[in-house]
């Protein structure tokens, strides 16, 4: 299918119509490379359908440029075809000699030199054979790929275009643009004696959408036909090879595959202008070459020196380049696609572009470029002997690593230890900062290369402190290797007390560490309590080595109960106010101080240290990220809100999944807490089919599952079984020491199973010892909870007092669902459709609402006949409220609603809370479901 070519054709035509009436003429059609001339070429024969003319043809390659008078023996062996054996005498019989040069099978004869030679006779003899034919019918003589014919017929051909007077003949000679070889003097000739010359305009948009249907059999998307136009610039070789791959793909002309159509690089179009590249001259060659190296930001100044080109060679290098249609214009050094660039890579050997590399980086370098750029060019090159070079990779990782990306800082510094001559301290600092960068998305590798690092330092404070540089695990034990390797680097250092300054702190976060490690076993625990006490009320905590030892101290005091909430809140709180809200405290045991404000429900004020902590976070550590979503996920449950917490818990167990053993226990945990919060059946069989396979010694994470195996038998109605594995894990939990009621709430749950299966007494000493425990520890949350479940257990007045009492210590707590609960067990408590119970699961109902437990809400809505529960959730949507569920209902992220409109993510988080609240639904899945229902 031949499109927009239509003026061309029509300027074939009307040559023909002179050469008829004995105006012969040349035409020469030309552009860069994929423009379609050869198309055209061939569609030209059509022209002299019906018409008394006759085609002759000749295609030259760049194979058969040897194969002298090839494309001469093409046009006449076409011209004698067919033709009757006395025709053919009679054109032939004017030059015996003509005859032999050109149609024998002998060899044509040579000059001195050893070129072909054509005697001038012989040139007239060959125009006479055309005026013979010519004076039967006009001649349409095309000539392909005028750029490979070899010179012999070039010559012909250049006699041939000055003597067109009398032929009756439209000579038609398609030429590529940008074209050098040493036959040019003979082309120019044929150029200039053209009479017009034709310019194949690229395809306009309508003509690509056309291009689209014929590929594919259907019209392609506006925005899929726009990506094809653009990235192809309208070039038909261009835009086939991108249809063709994509087709091949399986793709089809969709909105939702025009990125992919602007990105793809097809590989026969790349080998096409590879073969094209190399048959240029050098400079072309080399300007290529380096706008692919450099990039056309660079300029014309470097890219000329990395070229080895003057201002004038840059120019017309790049003039060349332009009409071989590889560069956008004659003014911009840049490629009309990203295959060019792969195509000029494809072009060069290995050492080419290793030296091209070198030479750039050496140039970038010494004209005072970003570390970061002349270390991009030193990554393509295997080895360097530029002595500044390992100063400028790890300047680049330095400079990678504060804009927040580890993973090319590792590269920079991977790069770097190839260096032969880094040895000793020297190449242990690089393994440190190597380790340091991989911390955040390759624990295995930091731990690898810390190893490594260690047996090159000198000193055991450097040793310690390149040990510390391993994050903690901060839920579950860490792997053995790095255990020992921290005992022993703390063997070698000595105690804290006998050691100053930097190296008494390298001590003091070693103990931290090592005393986290035990914190599974209750004997370890103990004594990480009574240093804790030891230290006394005002605990130091002025060095962030000290809040690290403080933070794991505080951590055995929560897990064992052993100090009130009230304390662990106040120190806690300490703690955060002289640590710096940064995510790289996920790489030390300061995380634990969420745990513990979370224990004593205490997190109203860790929100905003969060906040600024998500703010500061720096992108592509897969581990800091994970850990920063949990922590999140762990805040809002311990507030109630279990559909916001799940959104974190999910994208924290997503971020997890490839380092399971350092963060995907503790993303799993947070998960868990949702899934049992939300009552979710769904949620809990997903993870109980996916993390709860999983082979793990966690303690924590242990206990976990089997809370949710246990909320899974009860839904079911298998309370015994359930019973049984919550009293299991009850014991296994008290054996190691763990005795918090607001982390590991078990007796609550057992003793309502215990009254379910017909054990009242059972089920009230569990109770009064969940009463005992909560008061001791002292934590709202823990204590109405317990309070709830001895109402549950009393009859009459005595539950309603407890009842009230329980609300009254949760109006003090930060966890809203627990206080939603209790409200919904004193509504059913109090007088059915009185005033007071009506109000009362009210309240109830808007704070489940505002929580996003559904089916807590359903259990409200039920307990209250009269419906009046069910009047504020059913709360109008506002404007802004409708706008940003429906922008929600069509696939958008936070962030992406957040930019459609102008304003924060934050502003965005709370318009959907408030949405779901009032439309009863626990998240985004939940609200997207319903969506077409509000709409219909």
């Amino acid at each position: 299918m031949l499109l927009e070519r239509e003026a061309e054709l029509a300027r074939v035509a009307e040559a023909l119509r002179d050469a008829a009436a004995g105006d012969s003429a040349l035409l020469l059609l030309t552009g860069p490379l994929g423009t379609g001339r050869t198309a055209l070429l061939h569609q030209l024969p059509m022209l002299a359908e019906g018409e008394k003319v006759r085609v002759l043809r000749a295609n030259a390659a760049p194979m058969e440029q040897d194969f002298d008078l090839g494309v001469v023996r093409q046009l006449f062996d076409s011209l004698l075809t067919g033709a009757p054996e006395e025709l053919r005498g009679q054109r032939i019989e004017t030059d015996a000699d003509l005859c032999r040069t050109v149609f024998s099978d002998d060899a044509p004869p040579l000059d001195d030199n050893g070129a072909v030679t054509i005697p001038e006779e012989a040139l007239y003899g060959l125009r006479s054979v055309l005026a013979t034919a010519g004076a039967e019918r006009p001649l349409l003589i095309l000539v392909d790929d005028l750029q490979w014919v070899d010179t012999p017929s070039l010559r012909w051909l250049a006699f041939l275009v000055k003597r067109l007077h009398g032929l009756r003949a439209v000579v038609v000679c398609a030429l590529r643009d940008g074209y050098r070889r040493p036959g040019d003097p003979l082309l120019r000739e044929i150029v200039e004696a053209a009479r017009r010359v034709l310019r194949p305009a690229p395809l306009s948009l309508g003509a690509t959408k056309e291009v689209i249907l014929e590929q594919f059999g259907v019209p392609g998307d506006e925005e899929f036909a726009r990506a094809c136009h653009e990235s192809s610039a309208g070039n038909p070789l261009f835009l086939k090879s991108v249809l063709a791959d994509l087709a091949v793909r399986g793709h089809r002309p969709t909105a939702e595959h025009a990125e992919t159509a602007r990105s793809l690089r097809p590989a026969q179009l790349r080998e096409r202008l590879a073969s094209s590249l190399r048959a240029q001259p050098r400079p072309p060659r080399d300007l290529a070459a380096a706008i692919a190296v450099l990039g056309a930001q660079a300029g014309p100044d470097l890219l000329g020196r990395l070229a080895g080109l003057d201002r004038i060679g840059f120019l017309a290098a790049l003039r060349d380049l332009h009409q071989l249609g590889l560069v956008a214009s004659e003014q911009e050094p840049r490629f009309l696609h990203r295959v060019v660039r792969d195509a000029v890579e494809s072009s060069m050997t290995v050492a080419e572009r290793e030296r091209l590399h070198d030479a750039a980086a050496a140039l970038m370098y010494h004209n005072g470029r970003p570390a970061e750029i002349v270390a991009a060019q030193l990554l393509a090159v295997t080895s360097s002997d530029h002595p500044w070079a390992v100063e400028v990779l790890r300047a680049a990782a330095d400079t990678a690593l504060r804009r927040g990306a580890p993973r090319t800082a590792a590269r920079y510094l991977r790069r770097a230890l190839l260096d032969g001559s880094l040895t000793g301290e020297g190449r242990a600092r690089l393994l440190i900062d190597l380790a340091t960068a991989e911390r955040g998305f390759d624990p295995a590798a930091c731990e690898r290369h810390i190893s490594q690092a260690i047996p090159l330092l000198t000193t055991p404070r450097l040793r310690a402190a390149a040990a510390l540089r391993i994050s903690p695990t901060i839920v579950g034990l860490g792997p053995p290797s790095v255990i020992d390797l921290l005992h022993q680097v703390a063997e070698d250092l000595g105690p804290a007390a006998s050691l100053e300054g930097t190296a008494r702190d390298v001590a003091l976060r070693l103990e931290a560490r090592l005393r986290h490690a035990g914190h599974e076993d209750p004997a370890e625990l103990a004594t990480s309590v009574e240093r804790l006490s030891a230290l006394g009320e005002e605990s130091p905590l002025i060095t962030s080595a000290e809040r690290e030892l403080t933070a794991v101290l505080l951590n055995a005091a929560v897990l064992t109960a052993r100090w009130p909430a009230a304390e662990v809140s106040r120190l806690a709180n300490r703690i955060l106010e002289r640590e710096p809200a940064t995510s790289d405290q996920v790489h030390t045991p300061l995380p634990l101080v969420v745990i513990g404000l979370v224990a004593a429900d205490s997190v109203r004020g860790i929100s905003s240290w969060l906040a600024m902590e998500q703010q500061t976070r720096r992108q592509g550590g897969t581990v800091v990220d994970a850990l920063v979503n949990v922590q999140q996920a762990m805040v809002l449950s311990a507030r109630g809100r279990a559909a916001q917490a799940r959104e974190y818990a999910e994208r924290a167990v997503r971020l997890a999944e490839v380092h399971w053993q350092e963060t995907g226990i503790v993303a799993t945990l947070a998960l868990t807490r949702v899934a049992l919060d939300l009552q979710d059946s769904a949620l809990i069989e997903r993870i109980l089919d996916g993390p709860g396979r999983r082979r793990s010694s966690s303690l924590a994470l242990t206990a976990a599952l089997q809370f949710v195996k246990a909320a899974q038998d009860a839904e079911q109605g298998r309370w015994s079984s359930s019973l049984e594995t919550l009293l299991a894990c009850g014991r296994q939990l008290e054996a190691s020491g763990w005795r918090n009621p607001v982390l590991f709430s078990w007796r609550p749950w057992a003793a309502d199973l215990h009254r379910r299966v017909g054990d009242p007494c059972a089920a009230g000493a569990l109770a009064d010892e969940e009463l005992l425990r909560a008061t001791e520890w002292g934590a709202p949350v823990a204590l109405g909870r317990a309070l709830r479940v001895k109402a549950r257990l009393s009859d009459g007045d005595q539950g309603v007092r407890l009842l009230h009492e329980s609300v009254d210590v949760l109006r003090a707590s930060a966890n809203e669902l627990e206080l939603a609960r209790t409200l919904l067990q004193l509504g059913k408590r109090l007088r059915p459709g009185g005033g007071e119970a009506a109000a009362v699961l009210r309240e109830a109902a808007a704070l489940a609402s505002a929580c996003g437990v559904p089916r807590l809400v359903e259990r409200i809505r039920a307990a209250d006949g009269s419906g009046a529960a069910a009047a504020a959730p059913e709360a109008t949507l506002t404007r802004t409220e409708r706008t940003v569920t429906s922008l929600v209902g069509r696939g958008l992220t936070n962030q992406e609603v957040a930019a459609e409109l102008g304003v924060s993510s934050r502003a965005i988080e709370k318009h959907l809370t408030s949405s779901y609240r009032k439309l009863g639904v626990s998240g985004r899945r939940e609200l997207i479901e319903m969506l077409p229902r509000m709409h219909s």
